[in-house]
């Protein structure tokens, strides 16, 4: 198992995975100000053509290199707002 990582190592195309560990999307961008250490969220995308949904940080869980875990289902993912 990985060792969590901070907010702000997530890169663009991580994988993000559901409470039950399915995936779900990747990341599209991470929101926050670094230098301030406030985390906002993420901006995720289901694919191409698909929509980027916003995930607020309260609802994201571990993340560990290379993938970001919430702490929504599925179901609860795909009622998010798109960006």
């Amino acid at each position: 198992m990985a060792d969590p990582v901070s907010w702000k190592v997530v890169e663009r195309g991580w994988d993000v995975v559901d409470s039950a560990g399915s995936q779900v999307g990747a990341i599209d961008d991470v929101l926050g100000d670094p230098e301030a250490d406030i985390f906002d969220g993420l901006a995720v995308t289901e694919g191409l053509l698909k929509p980027t949904r916003y995930i607020p940080s309260e609802q994201v869980g571990e993340i560990v290199e290379g993938t970001v875990h919430l702490t929504i289902d599925a179901e609860a993912f795909s009622h998010l707002s798109e960006t």
